[in-house]
């Protein structure tokens, strides 16, 4: 009845919206196998005690058929309320029998639709939650849209679909296995341009990239500055191809005389972008200018401005000329590729405090596009058990590593938060149940508390 009903032509071309359907994993592979996908899944995430008591609470007006709630939506009037009846299926004891197959139902449906899911926090006012989803929807449809325009005429509609389902493929797995493969590494690439031009697309100026990758992880062995820079590659050809000038800025030396030098993680970074492979119609140099981070490198000719791993040093600190060179873009966008801007002591071993708050205030201004952190048991970095994820303008998702009897492994989305979650926010997710707000983390998330 389902797919009859979808295969009908106003669901192929104004879409369609399933509520409650698919229930089983049955359900949801028969649709699979039908090519019938939907671009997005909602699950409205409610306590159980919240969801009992709005059953529970349910009245039915027999004369008007009209469903009322003895606290959340009363009757109008007396002699409706002396009318009202209970449905024999709201009881407790049924609502909670109900609630124990929807969970089997919904973890069974999980591995279907895990790199597809939202969840919403649905413990809010319908306002609240009825605009989340209505702005979810409404980007949803503003990707279908592009997405259409940029597949050529030729193509069919469901050749369309297709590239739209798979525009998000999941976590990719073995990503503890180094050097990463070429597939991972454009995987990444991919991913993070993605949420970059969404974000400049929607006007945003000023921008940060934090991924976390092995090779990506200056605070790991088989970290690779060979990846970092064609990222930055991918992102600065993609905007050129459009027509921008694009500024790509490495910091310089900082400090002067016995004092002067730069990050180890920066050390010749100017040299490789340099003598990099730019493409063969002379991008670099016309479209593409590599510059240092300051004041001094804005000129009127540049459309946007890309700062690869700005960071400060021992005793020397890259927010001046960050923010000057930031106040001089004005409203071009300034993007951050993986920045470290949290203050360090000096060689002294003392941090510095005048203007502390003002220069972490600085750095928190840019707003993240795009964040990826591999997850791991406290103090180690293998194995890896899960990972953080967000994509601009999408909420942050986190999912947990699962070892599958076959012996490969996948992703397996526990949660979503609509801002970066804190090491308590993982720990409750992760564990499943409340943790004590003033009980310090610990266990295998308790390392997060100096990564967040």
């Amino acid at each position: 009845m389902v797919t009859a009903r979808l295969s009908l032509e106003d669901a192929k071309e104004k879409g369609w919206l399933l509520d409650g359907y698919p229930r089983s994993s049955a359900q949801a592979e028969s649709l699979e196998k039908l090519n019938v996908r939907p671009d997005i899944y909602v699950v409205l995430d409610v306590p159980d005690e919240i969801l009992i008591d709005r059953c529970v609470g349910r009245r039915l007006d027999p004369e008007t058929r009209k469903i009322y709630h003895v606290k959340n939506f009363p009757p109008e009037t007396e002699e409706i309320k002396a009318r009202l009846i209970t449905r024999p299926d709201d009881t407790e004891e049924k609502v909670k029998a109900r609630l124990d197959i929807y969970k089997k139902n919904a973890e069974a449906i999980l591995s279907t639709y895990s790199n597809i899911m939202v969840k919403i926090d649905g413990n809010r006012s319908k306002e609240v939650v009825f605009k989340e989803i209505d702005s979810l929807l409404s980007q949803v449809q503003r990707d279908e849209v592009k997405l259409v325009k940029s597949v050529p005429e030729s193509g069919s509609r469901s050749s369309q679909a297709s590239v739209s389902q798979d525009k998000w493929r999941g976590i990719p797995t073995r990503l503890n296995n180094i050097p990463h493969s070429r597939e991972i590494r454009n995987y990444f690439y991919d991913d993070v341009l993605q949420a970059t031009q969404r974000a400049v697309n929607d006007g945003r100026t000023r921008l940060r990239v934090d991924i976390n990758i092995p090779e990506l992880n200056p605070e790991m062995d088989v970290y690779r500055i060979g990846t970092l820079m064609e990222l930055v590659r991918v992102i600065a050809l993609s905007f050129s191809d459009d027509g921008k000038h694009v500024k790509v800025c490495v910091q310089g030396s900082m400090g002067k005389g016995a004092l002067a030098g730069m990050p180890l993680q920066l050390a010749g970074t100017r040299n490789i972008l340099e003598f990099m492979d730019w493409g063969d119609y002379g991008a670099k140099g016309t479209f593409i200018k590599i510059g240092s981070i300051g004041e001094q490198e804005v000129s009127e000719e540049d459309d946007m401005f890309i700062l690869v791993a700005p960071q400060n040093a021992v005793g020397n600190c890259i927010i001046d000329d960050l923010k000057a060179m930031t106040v001089a873009a004005g409203s071009r966008p300034v993007i951050l590729i993986n920045p470290r801007l949290k203050d360090l002591p000096g060689s002294s071993g003392i941090m510095q405090t005048m203007g502390r708050d003002k220069r972490l205030e600085y750095a928190a201004s840019f707003e993240s596009c795009y964040f990826f952190r591999l997850l791991y048991y406290a103090g180690t970095q293998y194995p890896i058990m899960g990972a953080l994820r967000m994509s601009y303008p999408y909420r942050y998702e986190l999912y947990k590593r699962v070892d599958q009897p076959s012996g490969t492994e996948k992703y397996v989305i526990l949660s979503t938060f609509s801002e970066k979650p804190s090491t308590d926010d993982v720990n409750d997710a992760f564990m499943g149940k409340p943790r004590n707000g003033a009980k310090k983390a610990s266990g295998f998330w308790g390392f997060l508390s100096s990564v967040f």
